[in-house]
């Protein structure tokens, strides 16, 4: 699986390979909504695609404002988990007829153990150790699912037969699990028609 999971990112255009879109709130504060990679220290003035985060949907807030930061888009919302999506970061790449498109997801806090977004690794018990991926409400087994530490160190799993992974109670500090699932198309994006589409969803959690 891991070898999998390496493929699919190197088939993403240089642009996008590695990047994801994650969330970050402490407690009840604003959320910040990250274009990047997670793996790498943040750059002073942000990603070098950072511009091209526009309008990512906050789930449940559709009129939420978000005020473009140094690195990352704020916006202030009632208390509790936060989940979005954006399927407009990269316009689909690639020849006629072949073209390849990225949908990113993402949550941060693990407080509602259900998922909401069409990919979500969401906990099975409120602020529990043990997540879930699912794909439409199905869970995914055998898929590799990446967990960023505090420190920026990555460890590789797998989900189980039940599309779970079991992180433990991990170092104090900011978590960050990510996932990627590769559907065929075709399948229609803001600024073109792809073939092929990779869905990358993370999942950002904070242990005191």
């Amino acid at each position: 699986m891991r070898t999998l999971f390496a493929a699919l990112i190197f088939c993403l255009p240089a642009t996008a390979q590695a990047h994801e879109i994650w969330i970050e709130r402490d407690g009840t504060g604003p959320a910040r909504v990250y274009l990047g990679e997670p793996g790498e220290p943040m750059p002073s003035g942000g990603d070098t695609e950072f511009a091209k985060l526009k309008t990512p949907r906050i789930l449940s807030q559709p009129n939420a404002i978000l005020t473009r930061r140094t690195g990352f888009l704020e916006t202030n919302l009632p208390a509790g988990d936060v989940r979005a999506w954006d399927d407009t970061v990269f316009a689909p790449w690639g020849p006629d007829g072949g073209k390849e498109g990225v949908v990113y997801y993402a949550r941060a806090g693990r407080a509602e153990p259900l998922a909401k977004l069409l990919l979500e690794l969401a906990p099975v018990t409120a602020n529990g150790s043990r997540f879930v991926l699912t794909r439409a409400g199905k869970p995914m087994p055998g898929t590799a699912v990446a967990l960023y530490a505090p420190d920026r160190s990555k460890i590789e799993l797998t989900t189980d037969a039940a599309g779970m992974i079991e992180t433990g109670i991990g170092k104090p500090g900011r978590h960050l699990l990510v996932a990627t699932a590769k559907e065929n198309g075709p399948i229609a994006f803001p600024d073109g028609v792809a073939q092929t589409v990779y869905r990358i969803t993370t999942t950002s959690y904070v242990v005191q």
